[in-house]
């Protein structure tokens, strides 16, 4: 049977390329020094097509170095798993997993306090990479990391820490933690949950973390059937929104139902006096029987938390499909004004067709529209310099070019959203649809 996570722009590649100097139309900013990180599922082997689950591709790493005006490398590299490792014949970079569950992370690449981190959530360990994205091997943060980790952390910019919220079925609890500029976790606060919630994100304020308690949850029923992600949507767990003071505790946590829904990813949050607003793509439901296919569309909402009233108010900032949502992240914490994510998005597994932009301010948006067959991913902000107003700046993402039947790393001007890209880096390769990545600056 044939399977849509295997086909079309998803179909993993089979080797690693190095290329350097890549042609590029237009003109690279020169302010843009450091790579381009993006990472996804790209099997290594399949054994049974029919039953690939797309969030289980061993990840591959995708990167494309820039600095002064040029492109000088576009390289992807298998993260180095134990299995993944083996079955390239290869020594396995070895290093701490918890209780032998290994995975080649998938789902986020992102530097922090020094280091590339390959993320995946649901328990399993970071991978640390270096500049040229070869496996150092597993990581638990110089021993403080007591299990998994999760593939959405938050980096607060007036501290430089690293926030994150994880999960794992055999938990009866989440895992705050906080990783300091030094790489270690210096704050860790379990948080008591039922049935095995999927926390796929969180959000974070400059005085709360917020977290999402949502109807999917693990299936005993899915594992015993040897499913390879054991988790359903699940009518019987109700949906809640939990605030806890970035100090307290989880007996400081003050949880509000909601209606059923679903959220992966949180735009932004910031706090309003009292209450906390957070922006989100949210899903009606998603993942019944476990399957990605099939589920309403995403929609871009807004939630207005009032801890004190235990209210939550509810609204839909655009209703149009849309997914993979992004800031200036020197906003993270803070109110933001812009908002961009990927439109169409969460609906075709053959990926969005272009790039909106929401202005929060006015109330409005653009949608810059991609050619067919374009498979635009998520977007990722960079500033034009360190103290560059919001929206100063540039978006990157990867768009495959049907014309050529390659991928382009394609760069627009933020405030000239809708124009002609400043630059187009041609890489030599199609990249295959992905989850998620960042802009990784030079350090020093």
């Amino acid at each position: 049977m044939a399977n849509p996570y295997l086909e079309g722009l998803l179909a993993p590649v089979t080797e690693e390329v190095t290329v350097h100097d890549l042609p590029v139309t237009g003109r690279i900013p020169s302010g843009l020094r450091g790579r381009y990180l993006r990472i996804g599922p790209n099997p290594l082997m399949v054994e049974d097509a029919s039953a690939y689950h797309w969030f289980l591709g061993d990840g591959m790493v995708h990167g494309i170095r820039l600095r002064d005006g040029r492109a000088e490398w576009y390289r992807n590299r298998w993260v180095r798993s134990r299995k993944v490792a083996e079955r390239l014949g290869e020594e396995w970079p070895a290093g701490p997993v918890v209780e032998n569950f290994d995975f080649a992370p998938n789902t986020h690449v992102l530097q922090h306090a020094g280091d590339t981190l390959a993320l995946v959530e649901a328990g399993a360990r970071p991978y640390r990479l270096d500049h040229e994205l070869n496996t150092l091997g597993p990581c638990d943060f110089g021993g403080t990391l007591k299990g998994g980790y999760t593939a959405h952390p938050k980096e607060d910019p007036a501290t430089g820490e690293l926030h994150a919220v994880g999960y794992y079925f055999g938990w009866e609890h989440l895992e705050y933690t906080v990783r300091s500029t030094s790489g270690r976790i210096v704050r860790s606060v379990e948080i008591p949950v039922s049935d095995g919630p999927m926390v796929h994100d969180f959000a974070l304020t400059e005085k709360y973390v917020v977290i999402y308690d949502l109807p999917i949850t693990f299936s005993m029923a899915l594992a015993e059937a040897g499913a390879g992600l054991p988790y359903a949507w699940n009518d019987a767990h109700p949906a809640r929104v939990g605030v806890m003071p970035r100090d307290g505790g989880a007996a400081d946590v003050r949880w509000i139902d909601i209606p059923p829904c679903w959220v992966f990813h949180t735009l932004n949050a910031y706090d309003d006096g009292d209450r906390v607003v957070v922006d989100l793509a949210r899903f009606p439901s998603f993942m019944h029987g476990g399957r990605l296919e099939g589920n309403p569309a995403p929609t871009l909402d807004r939630w207005t938390i009032d801890p004190v009233a235990g209210k939550v108010v509810q609204e839909t900032v655009d209703d149009r499909a849309q997914e993979f949502p992004r800031i200036d992240e020197r906003l993270t914490t803070r109110r933001h004004r812009y908002g961009y994510t990927v439109g169409d998005s969460g609906v075709d597994p053959q990926g969005g067709t272009g790039l909106m932009k929401h202005d929060y301010e006015r109330g409005t948006s653009e949608f810059r529209r991609f050619p067919d067959g374009s498979g635009v991913g998520e977007a990722v902000f960079v500033p034009s310099a360190p103290d560059s107003a919001e929206d100063d700046g540039y978006l990157m993402t990867l768009a495959f070019d049907p014309v050529r039947q390659g991928t382009d790393l394609v760069v627009i001007a933020s405030q000239d959203f809708t124009g002609e890209p400043v630059a187009t880096v041609h890489l030599p390769v199609r990249v295959p649809l992905g989850f998620h990545g960042s802009w990784a600056p030079d350090l020093g």
